[in-house]
């Protein structure tokens, strides 16, 4: 096969192996980038090569790599680019002193450790030709590196952002970053000349470099960024220059002596960081370096990691070691230095786990310490071990030790209490919990019938004086979901922006409910999420909401109307769930609820039951399907609730009773003369959970009226329990 094609064919296989896989990790709540550096490896000697060698040798013989490492050096010149482009200069405006003192002792430690480690392992897996200050200088860098980009992503989606942990993990990380890269180049100049004394021409040099691009450089790139603005839009001439710079700048610190990325790195660092310009450019670049290059880099290196060279008991001791060395020295370096500068004991441990990421970032450090020949390809693997180990954790551990409920308690219920005045504090008998329906709203130009409706079922309209005892709060839920690790818009500060501008979407949202003494009740909720029906779920039990409000929406590759995440929230939400089919009546003056005698139906009456208890001109018919002259056990249950009513609220229920073969359309005619009808997810009404979580919806395609399905989550919950005396004592002010 021609050598062309058969790299094609290779490019064509790590692509669509790496998504695969990654995305297979991000449903275990792991970093994509976690997936992809296993696929890579998948595709090596370690599992592909072991299991069908010939064919692994067939679709990646030896004389395609130098095809392969052109391609990863490229797609890492432009990823340190994009690093360096995303070092944002207002991570450095947070606890900036108590962020230096952590983030030096949290390089320091583990590359002390580093250091005394490389006296054991130097004469047991390294060789003469490399000298002892070169391999000790790589492996103390390897052990203190934390990876930027990972980090970032994790406190983003981990909404972090705005916390005293967030804000002061991003200026550690940077810190660190910028320290261990100047590390790193001089480690690589040891490398090159073989000691530190012929090193220092090199260091020197770099340091010049460093210098002109901080003041020259900058100053020309700012004159860029003037134009950029004049012009309103980055002109294909515009980035063919700045992509000339970057490669300029790459070979520019490769001839001085240390490596292509630093020239990389160091251009998008020097970048002017106007919001416009740096999204823009971000943009334009990321996604084929991204999906195309980086992959290839992974599969690069999975082709040189051979975990089968751990092949007797004593080399995996070694390996323990070596992660054991890795993780206590970050660990412990970043605990102490934060306990020291007055951080709280959860808050020091979670960044201890946050500074322990190291994820690509460590991959490029080892790659290049391969290429260089300071490290055999055993203390490669075992390296790469440690990498993906220490990034696996991170997740897990930084949940374990700094849980998302706390994460809420101390950014939204402060937030919740000082809008509201209202103590969100449970088992408080002086401030008692909220009634509180959570609305996922995905598009707020088109929603707003979903969030009039929470307000319709939360607050009583103008004029009824119900002095209720418990506060109604509707909180419209946005989350928004990146798809990407290592994309622009799941960066902190660009998240930042997101939220603000969702945030104002929704306040207009807001602005536009009526009557207008209603919205006082209504406090959104904006957050990062990687799973929109997973995270719904947990805000709904951390802000002990009592239902969960959402709008219909018809998956991408499904014609069932309550499948994709709708059918999620039904199936697995632990509180009680509606979705609402909008079809585009705007007055709730007649309702419909088809009633056969079960726990969904009866949320589906406790639902219109508050509609018409809050809005005194509604209407409420209670249609009862009875078949072959069947009697309705439910009527005595029925009757006694209805008894229970005030006069007022009980003289606008019609009670009806009808015999027909086929309820579901019985429904349907019925739906035609009324606003809404309110359905529990029951077999009677065609609408019944199915294999794998599956709805049936035939009553929400076939429905004339627009349409509320009710799902009760425990036969104990009760809406209405606590709201009928407060109903009955005021009685006298519901009058018609």
């Amino acid at each position: 096969m021609h050598i062309v094609i058969l790299v094609l064919v290779e490019v064509l296989i790590v692509i669509g192996l790496s998504r695969l896989v990654g995305l297979g990790f991000r449903s275990i709540k792991q970093p994509l980038v976690i997936g992809e550096i296993v696929a890579g490896i998948m595709l090596g000697p370690s599992l592909f090569g072991l299991v069908a060698p010939d064919i692994a040798v067939s679709l990646f013989p030896p004389e395609t790599f130098p095809f392969l490492n052109v391609l990863s050096q490229v797609g890492l010149i432009f990823f340190m680019f994009l690093i360096g482009l995303e070092l944002n200069p207002k991570y450095l405006s947070g606890q900036l002193e108590v962020a230096i003192l952590t983030s030096h002792v949290s390089i320091l430690v583990p590359f002390s450790l580093g250091t005394l480690l490389a006296v054991l392992l130097y004469p047991l897996v390294s060789n003469a030709s490399v000298s002892f200050t070169a391999f000790a200088l790589f492996l103390g860098a390897a052990m203190s590196i934390t990876a930027f980009p990972v980090l970032a992503r994790i406190i983003t989606e981990n909404n972090l952002q705005g916390t005293r942990l967030g804000t002061l993990a991003l200026t550690c990380a940077a810190v660190d970053d910028v320290t261990a890269w100047c590390l790193l180049a001089v480690a690589i100049a040891v490398a090159r000349t073989g000691d530190f004394a012929g090193a220092i021409p090199t260091i020197i040099a770099s340091i010049v470099y460093i210098g002109l691009m901080l003041t020259v450089g900058r100053w020309f790139l700012q004159r860029l960024a003037k134009h950029y603005l004049r012009a309103g839009r980055l002109s294909q001439l515009l980035l063919a220059g700045i992509y000339m710079a970057v490669v300029a700048s790459a070979l520019i610190t490769e001839l001085i002596g240390i490596h292509l990325i630093f020239g990389a790195f160091l251009l998008g660092a020097a970048m002017p960081k106007n919001e416009d310009l740096v999204r823009e450019l971000a943009v334009k670049t990321e996604d084929f370096v991204l999906i195309f290059l980086l992959p290839i880099f992974f599969a690069y290196s999975g082709l040189k990691t051979q975990i089968g060279l751990l092949n007797r008991p004593e080399l995996w001791l070694l390996c323990a070691l070596v992660l054991g060395v890795a993780i206590a020295g970050k660990y412990v370096g970043t605990y102490v230095a934060a306990r020291v500068s007055g951080i709280s004991k959860r808050e020091a441990s979670a960044l201890g786990w946050l500074m322990n990421t190291r994820g690509l970032t460590e991959l490029i450090v080892l790659n290049i310490g391969l290429e260089l020949g300071v490290i055999s390809p055993l203390i490669f693997t075992m390296l790469v071990i440690m990498a993906l180990v220490t990034t696996f954790m991170t997740s897990p551990l930084l949940e374990w030790t700094y849980p998302k409920k706390l994460i809420r308690l101390d950014v939204m219920e402060p937030e919740l209490e000082a809008e509201t005045g209202i103590d969100t504090s449970a088992g408080s008998e002086t401030s008692p919990h909220p009634f509180r329906i959570l609305v996922p709203v995905a598009n707020p130009s088109t929603q707003k019938g979903l969030v009039q409706l929470a307000v319709a079922l939360a607050q009583p309209a103008v004029g009824i004086a119900l002095n209720y005892r418990y506060p109604a709060i509707v909180n419209p839920l946005s989350l928004i979901e990146f798809q990407e690790d290592y994309a622009f818009e799941s960066t902190p500060v660009e998240a930042d922006r997101l939220i603000a501008q969702r945030r104002h979407q929704l306040q207009e949202l807001i602005n536009t409910l009526e009557p207008p003494e209603t919205r006082s009740c209504v406090h959104p909720i904006i957050r990062i999420s990687s799973n929109v029906a997973r995270e719904t779920a947990q805000i709904a039990t951390s802000e002990q909401a009592d239902l969960i409000l959402v709008g219909w929406h018809r998956p991408a590759f499904s014609s069932n109307r309550l499948g994709g995440r709708v059918g999620q929230m039904l199936t697995t939400a632990p509180v009680d769930v509606a979705v609402f089919v909008d079809k585009g009546k705007e007055q709730l003056e007649t309702l419909l609820v088809p009633y056969s005698a079960n726990i969904h139906d009866d949320l589906a009456l406790i639902l219109a039951l508050r509609l018409l208890i809050n809005r005194e001109t509604c209407m409420l018919q209670i249609l009862q399907i009875v078949a072959n002259h069947a009697k309705e056990e439910s009527s005595y249950e029925l009757h006694t609730m209805m008894e229970q009513l005030p006069t007022s609220v009980r003289d606008r229920i019609e009670i009806k009773t009808l015999e027909a073969p086929e309820p579901i359309q019985a429904v349907i005619q019925a739906s035609e003369g009324v606003d809404l009808t309110i359905a529990g997810t029951s077999r009677a009404w065609g609408i019944e959970r199915q294999t794998l979580g599956r709805y049936t919806d035939q009553l929400a395609i076939q429905c004339r009226s627009s349409l509320l399905i009710t799902r009760r989550y425990s036969q104990v919950t009760a809406h209405l329990a606590s709201m009928l005396p407060e109903v009955s004592s005021q009685e006298p002010t519901l009058s018609n």
